[in-house]
């Protein structure tokens, strides 16, 4: 049976580029190498009776556009607010930062100073917003404009920035270069506080808090959608599926290609493992660039220049998940008894931050990892039995090329630093773990087909974002095999759970 388009890969983006091509008219399906969709996005069963709502837990990056643009609201899918982060401390009471000007009243307990200026950085940050956001949910504009078309969005685009002012212009300017450390400690007095702030912009990256270009993470993702789902990042997945299902999308499950199919240096279709053929003249991946145009397609097929502009593509992963399933609440002594949903641990101080991304230039992890941690089953009691919980920890850095390997021993003893920390501001937290999962970037790497392990399909650094991803050859989604598109994590705008690149990708393969 023939197809008009075939999506590789049923994550978020897969199936968004899936269900914008069907409700164009397109005959789709998705192919899926894994036994159930979502990718990163999907939930698993960590221990009998305690689910994990998917690898990547932060959903705050999907855009209210790109929902809207696929009528996801009709299939579901629902936003809430974002939880307040909990920034803990040793010896203290941490920070409850919310993401909005309410954080600086908690700042304010500690620095009136720092509160005044978080207010600012909010307002700056408010006002930049509209400009990072139309960029972050368009095409990005053509290396070499040809077309009318081309020349328009460039100017449609000068002309959202002139919308800024003089002073914020020169601001943005001044600063998107700069290292996260530089930007926030020009602003902010209190150690902790900085360190929170600086985590996020260097979390799943090959760069410290003093590494150049890393205020530009901070601010594109600041500027992103800022809500979450209602359901976490499974409710976008069940979203995408009833909106692909309504549009005809069909979505087959272990189906995992083996190759992408050239007749005359065109698009022909894939064949599976199994030995299927499966054919189309249009094939959009969601797989990362360099598993699907250095190993999908056949050795030969790239012009020799395009194949040396992937090969220099940075997929190099730095970043280990932990699962916990707990038989009582995660309770970390400075937070007064709440239950926070976000917690964020480091070591105090920014420099602690640069300290532990220093253990991954010599092939370690980090003894004392900087910790990301969700509790999902606090907004979604469903995830565990009564009074348990589960806890998602994102533990920065941990290298793709580990020194000896990832052996089995390597992995517990990552797991083991992992738990090392968490003990320190919840002192219950060993005796509370009833089952835990470790998954370094090899884990990754094997179970999710990441090159290296990189959770966002390609590093997130200066030269590989915006028109720079993942390569100036394919970085508006069409790629130098007419017929093959890019629509995944490692195309503009980049990883984490949004479905922005697959529906931008569906859009380049209607025009064409």
């Amino acid at each position: 049976m023939g197809f008009d388009a075939i999506v590789i890969g049923a994550g978020p983006n897969g199936l968004a580029a899936a269900a914008r091509l069907a409700g164009a008219g397109r005959k789709v399906v998705v192919l899926e190498r894994a036994a159930a969709p979502g990718g990163l996005s999907a939930k698993h069963e960590l221990h009998p009776g305690y689910t994990v709502p998917g690898v990547l837990h932060d959903e705050s990056l999907v855009p209210r556009a790109i929902a809207e643009r696929l009528g996801l609201a009709k299939h579901g899918l629902a936003f809430r607010k974002a939880p307040s982060t909990y920034v803990a401390e040793a010896n203290g009471p941490g920070i409850l930062l919310a993401g909005d000007e309410s954080g600086a009243d908690a700042i304010g307990k500690r620095s009136q100073r720092d509160a005044q200026s978080y207010r600012q950085l909010r307002a700056f940050l408010g006002r930049i917003t509209p400009l990072i956001r139309a960029v972050l949910t368009d095409t990005p504009p053509s290396l070499s404009p040809g077309s009318a078309g081309d020349f328009w969005q460039i100017a449609r685009r000068g002309l959202s920035v002139l919308r800024l002012s003089r002073k914020d212009l020169l601001e943005l300017a001044r600063t998107a270069p700069m290292c996260v450390a530089d930007f926030l400690n020009e602003r902010f007095e209190t150690p902790l506080l900085v360190e929170a702030l600086a985590a996020p912009a260097v979390a799943s990256t090959w760069s410290g808090p003093w590494s150049a270009g890393t205020t530009t993470n901070f601010l594109l993702r600041e500027c992103a959608g800022g809500e979450a789902l209602a359901g976490g990042p499974p409710a976008l997945v069940a979203a995408l599926l009833a909106a692909g299902r309504a549009a005809g999308v069909e979505v087959r499950t272990g189906a995992e290609v083996r190759r992408i199919r050239l007749d005359r240096s065109k698009v022909a279709g894939v064949t599976l493992a199994s030995g299927e053929t499966v054919d189309a003249p249009v094939v959009l991946s969601s797989a990362d660039p360099k598993r699907t145009m250095l190993d999908l397609l056949a050795p030969g097929s790239l012009p020799l220049k395009i194949e040396e502009e992937l090969h220099r593509v940075r997929s190099r992963g730095s970043a280990a998940k932990v699962h916990l399933a707990l038989s009582g609440p995660l309770e970390l002594t400075g937070s007064d008894g709440r239950l926070d949903e976000a917690i964020r641990i480091g070591g105090g101080h920014v420099d602690e931050l640069e300290r532990a991304y220093d253990a991954i230039k010599y092939r370690r992890f980090s003894e004392r990892p900087h910790l990301e941690i969700r509790v999902p089953s606090v907004a979604d009691p469903g995830l565990a039995p009564a009074g348990h919980h589960v806890v998602s920890i994102l533990a920065s850095f941990a290298p793709s090329n580990l020194e000896g390997g990832w052996t089995a021993e390597a992995r517990e003893r990552l797991g083991d630093a992992v738990i090392a920390v968490l003990e320190r501001y919840a002192p219950d937290v060993r005796q509370r773990i009833v089952a835990r999962e470790i998954l370094t970037p090899a884990d990754l790497e094997t179970r999710f087909a990441l090159t290296g392990g990189q959770l966002h399909h390609g590093e997130l650094a200066l030269d590989q974002l915006l028109v720079m991803r993942p390569s100036p050859s394919a970085a508006r989604y069409r790629t130098a095999i007419p017929g093959l598109f890019l629509g995944g994590s490692g195309s503009h705008p980049g990883g984490g759970v949004r479905p922005t690149a697959g529906v931008l990708a569906a859009e380049a393969v209607l025009a064409s």
